[in-house]
């Protein structure tokens, strides 16, 4: 079958690199270790089901590693060649008997490799409910790697067949369309954060970035009854529409110090090098963009005791000034793909929360998948994810049926 592999090279990882902060819209094809390769399909371990995809989402995690962008500490936790795509809605063409949805179900996986896919005894992590902070993603039944798409053995979903774990597939509602579906895990991965953070009565909150995990941050935030402010930073007016709809009381098109702090209520202070600081300001910040400007923003824009949630993945950050950190005594926190989390005095799986949603039809979705492209125009499919501007996109998908 005809899939999208990555392979490791070092010099075209390095190019990539190169000509992605000359050129950052562009995807530079040339150069990139991936190509739409003859590969043999195999289930990673027996007993997996196989699965026929209907679509594959294009995630962030994905466009860095194209870009050269990934942080170099995260190597080991990926096996080398590897196909990817983590974000999959397909068909189950064989399932082991007795165990997990039968052949014909529509499903969604739920790609975390943990101890349980390991066949390992859980981890501290694991045992809690924590698995995507496994403790052992190098160890065990498969090759490093902490999702499949990142897997040597666990293959992704851009290809026509791939295999998961059982339990790892959650049927999707009748009433839920493949379009909304595929939204499954970029929202799981804005719900993690937000069911783990979420904001107290009363409090504000900023959502840094625009893109579809901003505008799942804003969605799950009111669809779990928020009723505080929320303000969203948006570069683009078409996500600046997006997130109206999706319950953003106010958009912030240029986000300066200035704006941040009129938006708060906050007061500006100028500072004689530039910049500015801001005296009171925002509970919480969502920063879903994680550069080192966005990051110094939200330690800036936070009042005393504010927390900032990383959710947008960063390497490293360069130039930053923490005085804000220790002066206004904050928390800061990360969020690392989805498992379960607290909710309504229950531990609640993310994933299916999040199925639940959809189902409901109480979740704003239009806008949010922007279409489906062949395998064969992967060069097409990645450029328009590189270049959201141009494209107008939010999530991208492949659709290796077509």
């Amino acid at each position: 079958m005809k899939a999208l592999l990555y392979r490791r090279s070092i010099p075209r990882y390095l190019l990539s690199a190169f000509f992605s902060a000359v050129q950052r819209r562009r995807f530079h094809h040339l150069v990139t270790p991936l190509a739409l390769e003859e590969v043999a399909f195999k289930p990673a371990r027996p007993g997996w089901s196989t699965l026929r995809t209907r679509l594959c989402g294009i995630c962030g995690s994905d466009v860095n590693l194209l870009k050269g962008a990934e942080s170099m500490l995260l190597e080991p936790y990926a096996s080398l060649p590897m196909v990817l795509g983590h974000e999959i809605l397909a068909d189950v063409e064989a399932a082991p008997s007795g165990n997990g949805p039968a052949p014909g179900v529509r499903v969604v996986v739920e790609p975390v490799l943990d101890c349980s896919v390991r066949e390992l005894p859980p981890c501290p992590a694991c045992a809690r409910g924590d698995y995507n902070l496994c403790e052992r993603f190098l160890d065990g039944a498969l090759p490093p790697g902490s999702v499949l798409g990142f897997n040597a053995a666990a293959s992704g979903g851009m290809a026509p067949l791939t295999a998961a774990h059982p339990g790892k597939l959650l049927p999707v509602p009748e009433n839920v369309s493949d379009e909304d579906a595929i939204l499954t895990d970029s929202m799981a991965s804005a719900m993690q954060p937000v069911l783990e953070n979420f904001p107290e009565p009363g409090q504000s909150v900023l959502v840094i970035g625009a893109g579809i995990l901003g505008q799942h941050t804003v969605r799950c935030l009111r669809a779990l009854g928020f009723a505080g402010r929320i303000v969203l930073a948006a570069r683009h007016p078409f996500q600046a529409d997006l997130g109206r709809q999706g319950g953003a009381d106010e958009i912030l098109r240029k986000a300066t110090r200035q704006e941040l702090a009129r938006a708060f209520q906050g007061r500006f202070l100028p500072t004689t090098m530039g910049g500015g600081n801001i005296e009171g300001g925002v509970d919480v910040v969502f920063d879903c963009v994680a550069s080192p400007r966005t990051l110094e923003d939200s330690l800036v824009t936070l009042r005393a005791r504010g927390r900032y949630v990383m959710i947008g993945t960063a390497g490293t950050l360069k130039n930053t000034d923490f005085s804000s950190l220790w002066f206004r005594q904050l928390t800061v926190t990360g969020t690392a793909m989805y498992a379960t989390a607290p909710w309504n005095g229950e531990r609640v799986r993310t994933y299916q929360l999040c199925l639940d949603l959809l189902a409901s039809g109480s979740y704003p979705t239009a806008g949010l998948f922007s279409g489906a492209y062949p395998l064969a125009e992967w060069k097409k499919a990645f450029q328009a994810a590189f270049d959201k501007s141009g494209s107008g996109s939010m999530k991208l998908a492949f659709a290796p049926r077509i």
